[in-house]
């Protein structure tokens, strides 16, 4: 069996790690692909039912103030 030399060794290592830090590239090209095709995926959306109603109160009356919709 063929001892490889210390040059050998060094151009594998290297040659190894350029091909995993390109895979680690086209993993992240492909996320931010298909990340930006899903809109959806970056809407805030309430997660609690206070938060819900909250919002729906916010914008079932648009332009008026909270202070206006209290006076009633």
């Amino acid at each position: 069996m063929r001892n490889p030399s210390e040059a050998d060794r060094e151009r594998l290592r290297q040659a190894l790690r350029s091909n995993l830090l390109l895979f680690l590239f086209g993993l992240g090209v492909l996320g931010f692909l298909v990340a930006i095709d899903r809109a959806e995926w970056f809407s805030l959306k309430p997660a609690t039912g206070t938060s819900v109603s909250m919002h729906h109160a916010a914008t079932s009356h648009p332009g008026q103030t909270p202070e206006a919709s209290a006076a009633r």
